[in-house]
């Protein structure tokens, strides 16, 4: 196998790492208002408890509190991946795809400090303006990589320099807008079931049942979406896999119905999967077709780097993959406890009470 084709499946691994992993972060961000109401809880303990919506929301950052800023890693390792094995699909994706990708990139800033400075300060105030930087920044990305995806797959005007020559609305097309709702409402969904997975009571319940709802109509887009989309440039191992996608999300669907959380997020982890998949087999072997002429789409030939650079890159990656694989799995296998309302102190300050949750999850093991 060509060292070029080695490293398109490497880049595309990267990308269903990242939607899989950060997908759920951008679910519970975008949730967190809807979810983190008033509620009534009896949960697992003997006695009722009032969870305010504060206890709620704390209870769902603190889900994804150890697991987020390690998820953002798949995508800054794909970035780089792409700039140094295809610099030619490097430069013209982010030189054409300029506003999109600098729009997710402050959202992600925006998010980062939200998740981090939240409980720097005691106060309702500062605690709602970080509640807003969180939700923007989760929704922003979630929508915007749906509608920058689309565009790769499908093709975009690319002149014979290797060069986008469209505007930004060419990228507004209803197919890539149709796009961005698709994998909003697919990672509204997997982070709704992880939340329904890593806590209890009456927030485990409440995200199940809207894990649900929001499914169905993501179920509905998504098979719109991928039927457009392999319409134009599938082939029958691309169908497949977006067929496979459809059945894992349909599984979860049920999986969640019959309320076994964990089965669900198998489901949505596998649709997700499996769906970034047949989109990367559709795309090959362009990297970046063009609209304009097929013959001048970026290829994994003429966008890829000299062969002594990928060999290069292809050692360091056999050698620290399997590092970053294994710190990964050890951080979700130690954070791997439910998180009930009684891991959220109501008597100490939100940073003391986020430290002291993470320990109680680790000592619960």
């Amino acid at each position: 196998m060509e060292l070029t084709t080695v490293w398109f499946i490497l880049i595309a691994v990267l990308w269903v790492g990242y939607f899989v992993l950060e997908g759920f972060d951008y679910g519970v961000g975008t949730l967190l208002p809807v979810l983190g109401r008033d509620e009534t809880d009896a949960g697992t303990d003997t006695d009722a408890v009032r969870h305010t919506g504060e206890t709620r929301r704390r209870q769902m950052l603190s889900s994804i509190g150890p697991f987020w800023d390690g998820n953002e890693v798949w995508l800054l390792t794909a970035g780089g991946a792409t700039f140094a094995a295809f610099p030619h699909w490097y430069a013209t994706l982010f030189s054409g795809f300029y506003l999109p990708l600098l729009l997710i990139l402050v959202a992600l800033i925006v998010r980062g400090i939200g998740l981090e400075y939240r409980g720097k300060v005691d106060s309702r105030t500062w605690r709602a303006r970080m509640d807003a930087m969180i939700v923007v920044g989760s929704f922003l990305p979630a929508l915007l990589w749906g509608v920058a995806f689309t565009n790769i797959v499908v093709g975009v005007p690319i002149d014979q320099d290797m060069e986008y020559v469209g505007g930004f609305f060419n990228l507004l097309n209803p197919l890539a807008l149709l796009g961005g709702l698709v994998t909003l409402t697919l990672f509204v969904t997997h982070g709704a079931l992880f939340v329904a997975l890593k806590t209890d009571g009456r927030l485990r319940h409440d995200a199940r049942a809207l894990g649900l709802k929001v499914g169905v109509v993501s179920a509905a887009l998504a098979v719109v979406w991928l039927g457009l989309v392999h319409a134009r440039t599938g082939d029958l191992v691309s169908w497949t896999a977006a067929g496979l996608a459809a059945a894992a999300f349909v599984g979860a669907l049920v999986m969640a119905w019959r309320g076994r959380e964990g089965w669900a997020f198998a489901g949505t982890f596998g649709a997700i999967a499996l769906a970034t998949v047949s989109l990367f087999l559709a795309l090959f072997p362009d990297v970046m077709p063009s609209s304009l002429d097929p013959a001048w789409s970026l290829t994994v030939e003429n966008a890829s780097s000299s062969q002594k650079t990928l060999g290069i890159m292809t050692v360091v990656a056999v050698i620290f993959t399997p590092i970053v694989l294994l710190y990964q799995s050890w951080t979700y296998w130690t954070f791997r406890k439910r998180i009930s309302g009684h891991h959220i102190p109501t008597d100490v300050h939100p940073a003391a009470a986020t430290e002291e949750t993470r320990a109680a999850l680790a000592g619960e093991r």
